[in-house]
């Protein structure tokens, strides 16, 4: 029998940090790898599919800042 793949879920705090982090440039094999996620949820994220709101936030606090 297979063992299902241990994935993380990702949370809107992750999704907002990802945006933020891919502005600054790193890569998304890098972002997967750090989230323990497939590279597919990071360009879900980052495309909006996941978490549509996520970009807004993350563009928020970084004029904030």
């Amino acid at each position: 029998m297979r063992s299902k793949p241990i994935s993380r879920s990702l949370t809107l705090a992750d999704a907002v940090e990802i945006q933020r982090r891919r502005a600054k440039g790193e890569a998304q094999h890098v972002l997967a790898a750090e989230y323990g996620v497939n590279p597919a949820r990071i360009a879900e994220v980052l495309t909006g599919k996941r978490f549509p709101e996520a970009k807004t936030i993350a563009d928020q606090q970084t004029s904030q800042s």
